[in-house]
């Protein structure tokens, strides 16, 4: 690997996600300009240092990354929302299926992600199952969504939600999942790179964390306007008692019923006009 990265003669490397390896493999590789945080202990391989503990969850986790940037000179007079540009075929891909599904002239269509892949604590599948079957009782297209290995997740689900839902499991890649999520109306799901994916196609959000410093909205929430976040009180949270969160009980306290009508308060902004809605 050493090999491969001096033959490209690189002036600057960023370290986001630093290791002592990956530190080390930069310095041996003769970079010039090195820039990662400044608390680690083998920190003194960097050349340009940033002296910031992620764990605070200070600043969203963008903020942090573009304060590397800083450390070579560039300035944010604000920090930009992530856009993501999609190819056409891409967005043909995911005309097709929404034309399967029949949803494509469909105005109030719900995409629902229950997994996470262990990145956080997660709203719990029956909850997600109950959340889906009153959507449809209130006239809403559901869609529940998972990548590979979520199979049982979305079946778990779907089940729940009785008849009408529907299921795109390990079809889709991530930029046609992109490209579908920019064609409805609503994503809903827990922590994790979707509700993310989503938010920088200019959909509105809903997203469910933990009430885990690391964890936190704050720091991992969509870097969105059009987002609704829900955290649990642990004060309130019977295992944890205020402490360090135990497990996902504390998640119970997300009721379905608040989401919904959060649900409908979304959809009906959706529904003003934009001047109206800004004001």
């Amino acid at each position: 690997m050493l090999s491969v990265i001096w033959a490209h003669n690189f002036d600057l490397v960023v370290l986001a996600y630093p290791t002592f390896r990956l530190a080390l493999l930069m310095f041996l590789a003769r970079i010039s300009t090195r820039v990662g945080t400044g608390y680690r202990w083998y920190s003194f391989l960097f050349t340009r240092k940033v002296y910031e503990h992620r764990k605070t969850a200070e600043k969203h986790e963008l903020e942090y990354n573009l304060s590397l940037l800083e450390a070579v000179g560039c300035s944010f007079e604000r920090y930009p929302k992530p856009v993501l540009t999609l190819s056409r075929e891409h967005q043909e891909a995911a005309e097709k299926i929404l034309q399967e599904l029949r949803l494509a002239e469909a105005e109030r269509v719900v995409v629902l992600h229950p997994g996470s892949g262990g990145s956080a604590r997660d709203w719990s599948l029956e909850n997600f199952g109950k959340l889906a079957y009153e959507l449809r009782a209130r006239g809403y297209s559901v869609v529940v969504t998972g990548g590979p290995g979520e199979e049982r997740l979305v079946q778990t689900v779907l089940k729940l939600a009785g008849d009408g839902v529907h299921a795109l499991v390990n079809r889709l890649s991530l930029l046609e999942l992109a490209a579908l999520l920019r064609h409805v109306g609503l994503f809903i799901s827990n922590s994790t790179g979707p509700l993310h994916i989503a938010a920088a196609v200019g959909t509105p959000v809903i997203g469910f964390y933990p009430p885990i410093l690391a964890c936190s909205p704050q720091r991992w929430g969509p870097y969105t306007d059009t987002k609704t976040v829900f955290v649990p009180d642990r004060n309130a949270c019977v295992r944890c008692k205020g402490g360090p969160c135990q497990g996902n009980e504390c998640m119970e306290q997300i009721e379905v019923n608040r989401v919904v009508q959060e649900v409908e308060r979304v959809f009906s902004v959706l529904k003003q006009p934009i001047a109206e809605a800004q004001s």
